[in-house]
């Protein structure tokens, strides 16, 4: 009769980390299909750890961000500098202290506030599909604010900062064409 040997601890960990890597692959949503938010913009406006730091301490006007983001990147969409200047004009200066001290620009950029895609992605998603009809609608700010009103939204746990910052998003980024979300997604 032959005997089996205990596993080794790196045999284990290895074997484990195989079993479980399709899950994570799978678990990881894929809203690269949304319009881009401030922060994915700000970190094509920059790489750069002290000009990070330098804009989350920074409070300007809406307009004189757009002026300060001309000056730096000439390659952005005219929506992507109207979103990126009012993400900006919401959101900063950040916090005290809520800039770590890290060195690199992506963990910076994953510290200021959250933007008005990932606050779409994570606090619509709760209650209704993504894409049950409201991508499709054509509003300005004040018609994506007024959504807040009705009593089923009116509960929904998010700061006044973070229903401006998915107002004006959203003004800048609906509507979408049904045909750009993924099918999965759809109603």
């Amino acid at each position: 009769m032959r005997t089996l040997r205990p596993l080794g601890i790196k045999t284990l960990v290895t074997a484990v980390a195989l079993l479980l890597m399709p899950a994570s692959v799978f678990c990881q949503e894929d809203f690269g299909f949304m319009p881009k938010g401030g922060k994915t913009l700000l970190l094509e406006l920059t790489s750069k750890p002290a000009e990070l730091r330098d804009i989350g301490s920074a409070r300007r006007s809406e307009a004189e961000w757009r002026e300060f983001i001309a000056k730096h990147e000439a390659s952005m969409t005219e929506r992507d500098v109207n979103e990126l200047a009012a993400y900006l004009a919401i959101n900063t200066p950040v916090p005290e202290g809520a800039l770590p001290d890290a060195q690199d620009a992506a963990t910076l950029a994953a510290a200021f506030p959250a933007d008005g895609r990932e606050l779409a992605w994570n606090q619509c998603q709760s209650c209704h599909s993504l894409f049950s009809g409201y991508l499709m609608q054509n509003r300005d700010a004040q018609g994506w604010r007024s959504i807040f009103l009705s009593p089923f939204h009116r509960n929904i746990k998010m700061t006044a900062q973070e229903r401006e910052t998915f107002a004006r998003y959203a003004a800048f980024s609906m509507p979408m064409k049904a045909e750009d979300v993924p099918a999965d997604l759809r109603f």
